[in-house]
C-alpha cells in the first residue's frame, strides 16, 4: 500500500511516505505543497494529514484536498485531523458560565480564550499560549493538558533532528529575512520594519488561516467529490492498522486531544 503523511512534523512512521517543507526527522521527504503533491493520479491508497489545513488560507486548502483527490485511487481513503471549532467553542463557553459564578474557575477560562484566539492573532512565535507553556506554576495544568496533551509536556524540549541541506536552507532564509527588515526599517522606519516582520511572521505557516467543524468540513470535501464522510476517533480508521502506527494516539493516548478527526473515501474502487 503506498501510505502518504503531508506536513507530517516529527510524527512519522517507516511504512507512510512522510512529506514536510523542512525535514525534521530522518526519512522526511522535504517538499512545498503549494507545487502540489509529488505523485501519479491514483497513485495512493490513503493520505492523511495532521493540523496542516488550518494553517491554509481556505483558497490553499482547497488547492491541497484537490490534490489530495487527485493523487488518491478509487476507493483510497482522505484522513485529516484539525483542531475542533465546536468542541472548543462548546468548552469555551462551559468555562464562561462556570468562571461567572466560581472565580477560581476562571484560570480554565482564561485558557479556552487563548486556545480560542491565540493562533488566529498571534504576531510572534508561541504568542500566549508560550507563555502557559513555560510557566511551571500553572494552577490548572491538568486542564491545560486535557486540552493539549503532549504538548504541554514537550514544550521547551529538544527538536527532531534537522538536516544539513535544512539548515542551509534555513539559515539562506533567515539571512534574506534580516536583509529585507533592514531594507524596510531604512525606507520605512522602525515602525515600517515592525510591520514588515509582523507580516513575514503571519505567512510563516505557524498562524491559524481557518478553522472547521463537522459540518464544514463535512461540505467541503463533499465539493471536492469526496463521500463517505464520517467522524471517527484518533484510533478509528478506514486504513488498515492505522492505530498500530501511532500517528493520532500513541500507547491509547491522544495526541492532539483538541482533534477533530473526519475520513473521507474517493469515489469507485
Amino acid at each position: 500500500m503506498k501510505l502518504v503523511n503531508v506536513g507530517c512534523g516529527r510524527q512519522v512512521h517507516p511504512a507512510w511516505c512522510n512529506l514536510d517543507l523542512t525535514a525534521s526527522a530522518p526519512g522526511v521527504i522535504e517538499h512545498d505543497l503549494r507545487r502540489g503533491l509529488p505523485f501519479d493520479d491514483g497513485a495512493c491508497d490513503a493520505v492523511y494529514h495532521s493540523h496542516v489545513l488550518e494553517h491554509l488560507q481556505p483558497e490553499q486548502a482547497a488547492k491541497l484536498l484537490a490534490e489530495c483527490f487527485r493523487v488518491l485511487k478509487p476507493g483510497g481513503t482522505l484522513r485529516i485531523a484539525v483542531p475542533d471549532l465546536e468542541g472548543i467553542a462548546r468548552q469555551y463557553l462551559r468555562t464562561l458560565e462556570t468562571a461567572a459564578d466560581d472565580p477560581d474557575a476562571s484560570a480554565d477560562h482564561e485558557w479556552m480564550t487563548v486556545e480560542l484566539l491565540d493562533q488566529l492573532v498571534r504576531t510572534r512565535s508561541g504568542g500566549q499560549m508560550r507563555n502557559y507553556f513555560e510557566n511551571e506554576h500553572l494552577p490548572n495544568r491538568t486542564f491545560i493538558r486535557s486540552r493539549v496533551g503532549r504538548e504541554l509536556a514537550g514544550w521547551g524540549g529538544a527538536a527532531g533532528r534537522v538536516t544539513l541541506a535544512a539548515r542551509i536552507k534555513r539559515t539562506i532564509a533567515k539571512l534574506r529575512r534580516g536583509a529585507a527588515l533592514a531594507a524596510a526599517t531604512l525606507a520605512l522606519g522602525r515602525q515600517g520594519g515592525r510591520d514588515l516582520k509582523e507580516v513575514l511572521f503571519r505567512r510563516s505557516g505557524e498562524v491559524h488561516q481557518w478553522m472547521y467543524d463537522r459540518v464544514s468540513l463535512k461540505r467541503l470535501l463533499e465539493s471536492h467529490g469526496f463521500e463517505q464522510v464520517r467522524r471517527c476517533s484518533a484510533v478509528e480508521s478506514r486504513i488498515p492498522n492505522f492505530a498500530t502506527y501511532e500517528l493520532d494516539a500513541v500507547g491509547g493516548e491522544v495526541r492532539k486531544p483538541d482533534s477533530l478527526f473526519i475520513e473521507a473515501a474517493k469515489p469507485g474502487g
